[in-house]
């Protein structure tokens, strides 16, 4: 079986820039696009538009005064959402022919939304919040919508490997983007809000699956310059993409049929790069599909215009039981690897949950939801540039630590200020959220140059679905805003301080070689440890 290492060697006629890999990776991007606004749809789908109870117009027999009279103010000045004066009291002060002014109506019994509600429709024509009724006593549907999302995550991180691994990554890739964009089209149809949940979900599932389905085939394709670019910035560009998409697409479809329709309609067109975008070579090298794997390196010579071997790849002969098998018991069974996994787990799944929170949040900030969504989408674009520069210039423990620092501290004096700068608060937000898109980036590269080699995908695997939980909690987060506004900025600002804090007691990793085994790994504080693997090989050889 072709080894990573020989198929590196084996390939590297084919050299980095050319026609073949920026093709491959500029189609691969684009894959990843509808990941951008399929993740986030839900700030303008099931947005919460400002509502009262509904007060029929017919049979009552009140005043159109005593009717507008009819819904109490709160303390803010605001009218009620959940109650309104019992209209049976108020009729007969109407019949009584005595004005609001005259009543004292703090007296007045209150009754619940009987007729239902009705919704403001200057920004929305409806959501599935106002279509579903999904307010009051059914309130909790709206958070749960979205964790049922990330809960389709973290089935899709579980399976997408282990079907990739069996049937290939491309066709994986494929099956799950068509099946993204069908579960976003058919939720068009949706007759109820357990319908659109259950689509929801495995739209989830597909998302997931597609995103790291494209990833790992990117990964497994490019050459190591490229690889580098597209891991740390170029994914992620295009997520970032397809999220500054959203805003613009929600501008013009106010109804949510309708923008769910507009976004996945181009996801079938998707489908025809089939027959662009080849398998991956290493995959097929790994099933002893030797003969196709040579096809796909001999068009990409021809692509990149390069005289390809006669014979590219030779097949190596094992032993048997010459080589011990990993998996994720392995994770836990040594005692290094065991704690350093444990903080990484608590970091991605902080960083997740305050990136989506964060995220979510922007419908709830002050000025226009639109442009607030398209800002925070902005705002991840250079900070991906700055993580790969970074990635390939600064220690990484160092660049960890100094982004969740930052971002805690910006939403943290988010709370410092008068509440009626709301332009301050909306710019400190923004400065938290670039911040905390430094790391998101970040710890993806950084946790697979931790890991050794024998245990590298598994355990990226097991950070991913740890993570999942993040993005489960993450509309709850939110959630506490009904209590005080203030709760979900101190929360995430102390769960980001204390993710900061953590991360430096992992290891350094800059300028080191990827550990290969466990025994390999970087001594994590506490472990006991004789000596720090080093390098057997002199900088020319690595380079």
């Amino acid at each position: 079986m072709e080894s990573v290492n020989d198929y590196e060697a084996d390939t590297e006629f084919l050299g980095d820039w050319g026609p073949f890999q920026c093709c491959l990776s500029l189609l691969l991007c684009i894959t990843m696009i509808p990941n951008g606004y399929g993740s986030l749809m839900v700030v303008f789908v099931a947005d919460t538009p400002a509502h009262h109870c509904l007060v029929p117009a017919d049979g009552l027999n009140l005043t159109e005064e005593w009717r507008n009279a009819s819904i109490p103010l709160e303390e803010d000045g605001r009218p009620a959402e959940c109650s309104r004066y019992r209209l049976d009291t108020l009729r007969v002060y109407s019949e009584a022919g005595l004005p609001p002014s005259e009543v004292n109506l703090s007296a007045v019994p209150r009754e619940g939304c009987l007729d239902g509600w009705e919704y403001d429709r200057s920004i929305y024509t409806a959501t599935i919040v106002s279509e579903w009724d999904l307010v009051c006593g059914q309130q909790w549907k709206k958070p749960l919508t979205t964790s049922l999302y990330f809960c389709g995550f973290l089935v899709g991180s579980f399976l997408s490997g282990q079907l990739s691994d069996r049937f290939g990554r491309k066709i994986v890739l494929f099956v799950t983007l068509a099946g993204q964009t069908l579960c976003t089209f058919l939720q068009v149809f949706s007759p109820s809000w357990m319908a659109f949940s259950i689509l929801h979900f495995i739209a989830g599932m597909s998302h997931i699956s597609n995103y790291l389905s494209a990833f790992v085939l990117g990964t497994e394709l490019l050459s190591p310059k490229v690889r580098q670019f597209f891991t740390t910035a170029g994914a992620c560009l295009f997520f970032a993409l397809g999220y500054m998409l959203l805003p613009l697409h929600a501008y013009f479809l106010r109804d949510w049929r309708m923008l769910l329709l507009g976004i996945s309609t181009p996801g079938f067109l998707l489908l025809t790069l089939w027959w662009s975008i080849p398998e991956s070579p290493r995959w097929l090298l790994s099933q002893g599909r030797i003969a196709e794997a040579e096809a796909i390196v001999r068009r990409a010579a021809k692509r990149n215009k390069v005289e390809a071997p006669t014979k590219i790849f030779t097949p190596l002969q094992k032993e048997c039981g010459s080589e011990k098998t990993y998996n994720i018991c392995d994770i836990l069974r040594s005692r290094n690897i065991r704690w350093m996994s444990a903080v990484l787990w608590f970091i991605w799944n902080t960083i997740a949950a305050a990136y989506l929170a964060l995220s979510l949040n922007t419908s709830n900030l002050h000025g226009d939801a639109y442009f607030n969504c398209f800002l925070s989408a902005a705002v991840e674009i250079p900070a991906y540039f700055i993580t790969w520069l970074m990635f390939c210039r600064c220690p990484r423990r160092l660049t960890m630590a100094g982004s969740l620092f930052s971002s805690g501290f910006f939403l943290l004096v988010i709370q410092l200020f008068p509440a009626d700068l709301h332009w301050l608060a909306v710019t400190l937000e923004m400065i938290g959220k670039f911040c905390l898109t430094l790391a998101f980036s970040h710890i993806y590269a950084y946790s697979a140059e931790l890991y050794p080699t024998v245990l590298r995908n598994t355990a990226m695997g097991a950070c991913s679905m740890a993570s999942r939980i993040g993005s489960i909690l993450s509309p709850y987060i939110l959630y506490l805003r009904s209590y005080s506004v203030s709760l979900p900025y101190i929360l995430m600002s102390v769960l980001i301080s204390t993710a900061a804090l953590l991360s430096f007691l992992l290891p350094e990793s800059y300028g080191m070689p990827l550990p290969e085994t466990p025994d390999h790994t970087q001594p994590f504080p506490g472990c006991c440890r004789k000596s720090v693997y080093k390098s057997t090989h002199t900088k020319e050889e690595e380079t």
